[in-house]
């Protein structure tokens, strides 16, 4: 189903002048601390804009329409990194374990983000997921996967049996069997964000951009006791603190006193774009089996709401946190992901498949080849170097990937401790976007419970 994309007036200040801006079809209201010299108290404050920062902010505003509530954003726009930088897809629940908080976040999710995206009329088209085995033991853990998303409730799930059923669905793909999610889509997360940005502004929230936070400190008000510092010189007090930094997680947590680990380390993910013939014979995602053995899913076919269809990612470090290209290099940063231990204790463990996701980086043809097992027709020649993206993927100390969310605060027996008011989500793990309103009631929950709203 999709919906045509409706434009909602705003206005923002900027240096204080009245000034229109369109953001991907929605236009958001941002307002410059300079007009509120008198006005910077907050009774909550959300630092990061990404979707579920904002999805965060918006549920708690919801729940309590009386609070005093800002958004600060370092970047110029809200959704700019990982939000803005993703596939796209509205996954259905399949991978997860069952019983965990991911699988039941999703299934909620999904069906939380279809509501919304009806009643806010932001578009979006169910494309469907094709999961397609290609060998024997692919076949096995298919049948594994049907399991699992049969565990977890995922809607119409069905297995396709041999290369006839398949092409019924994808018509130029082969393969043994494959899975076949009718409810998967595809969407664009920055628009989504942007709207709550919307919702969260309508019910009295201000959302601050250019606030990069270098600092939480103690205030002389007794009433708003955390000081927030930016790195330009700007300040905002309020009660309470919650952070959902994404690529910065950790490092926001440093700033109220907690430990480095869980550490995020950044991977990019490249993809390919597929010339407009020949994305004309995918119809919806086609996705790999997953292999156990590695860390990352695999390569994929996907496609977006202007029509291109992505192939990727890989997965290769990258130089900086947000790092989209080999060119971008922040020294201190990779300095600090190469000595951190669980990065090495991970790099170790998977040095082969690294160095073949590096070469790959490097060489396109490569990466064609692994899409080749699902849609032969495909050449080098029908690809193009397209976007990444770069996933701020939590380790801890022993090279674990941390795949569950991670909150964290610096409690201190002293009452007046800023540790005690600034609650931090570390780890948001994927699929963070399509989870992200059922992720928002679990943050408002845990915000309730932390500080007694």
């Amino acid at each position: 189903m999709s919906h045509l994309s409706r434009y909602v007036a705003t206005l923002i200040l900027i240096n204080g002048k009245p000034r229109s801006i369109l953001c991907e079809g929605i236009k958001t209201t941002e307002r410059s601390l300079t007009t509120l010299a008198n006005n910077r108290e907050y009774d909550v404050v959300v630092v990061g804009g990404g979707i579920v920062g904002a999805a965060s902010a918006r549920e708690l505003m919801l729940r309590h329409p009386n609070l005093k509530m800002a958004i600060l954003e370092k970047e110029t726009v809200l959704a700019k990194h990982q939000t803005g930088h993703n596939s796209g897809v509205i996954h259905a629940g399949i991978y997860y374990k069952p019983g965990s908080l991911k699988a039941k976040l999703c299934v909620e999710g999904m069906n939380l983000m279809y509501q919304y995206c009806d009643k806010k009329k932001i578009p979006y088209k169910k494309v469907g997921k094709l999961i397609v085995a290609t060998d024997k033991v692919e076949v096995e853990r298919l049948a594994e996967l049907h399991k699992r998303a049969i565990e977890n409730k995922v809607a119409d799930i069905k297995v396709l049996r041999g290369l006839e059923e398949i092409q019924k669905i994808e018509p130029y793909c082969v393969g043994l069997e494959a899975l076949w999610s009718p409810h998967t889509g595809i969407i664009d997360y920055s628009i989504v964000t942007k709207q709550y940005g919307v919702d969260f502004k309508e019910k009295g929230g201000e959302i601050y951009l250019n606030f990069e936070v270098t600092g939480f400190e103690n205030s002389s008000d007794k009433n708003y006791p955390v000081l927030i510092k930016s790195k330009d010189g700007k300040q905002v007090k309020s009660k309470y603190v919650l952070t959902c930094g994404g690529l910065q997680a950790d490092k926001l947590a440093e700033l109220s006193g907690c430990p480095k680990a869980p550490r995020i380390i950044p991977f990019r993910g490249e993809y390919l774009l597929l010339n407009p013939e020949k994305a004309k014979l995918i119809k919806g995602n086609i996705y790999p089996v997953p292999d156990p053995r590695f860390p990352f899913l695999g390569v994929h076919f996907t496609p977006r709401m202007d029509g291109t269809v992505w192939l990727g990612p890989n997965a290769v470090l990258a130089f900086q946190r947000e790092g989209y290209t080999w060119s971008d290099i922040n020294f201190s940063e990779l300095v600090d992901a190469l000595l951190y231990p669980g990065f090495l204790k991970l790099s170790a463990k998977y040095v082969f498949a690294g160095a073949q996701e590096m070469i790959r980086s490097a060489i396109p043809s490569l990466q064609v080849k692994k899409l080749q097992k699902f849609v032969p027709s495909i050449t080098a020649s029908d690809v193009e170097r397209g976007p990444a993206g770069v996933r701020a993927q939590a380790l801890d100390l022993s090279g674990n990937l941390i795949d569950d969310f991670v909150f964290d605060m610096y409690k201190d027996s002293s009452s007046d401790s800023v540790g005690n008011r600034v609650l931090h989500c570390r780890n948001a793990p994927s699929p963070g976007a399509t989870s992200s309103l059922a992720i928002a009631k679990m943050m408002a929950d845990r915000l309730e419970s932390e500080f007694h709203l």
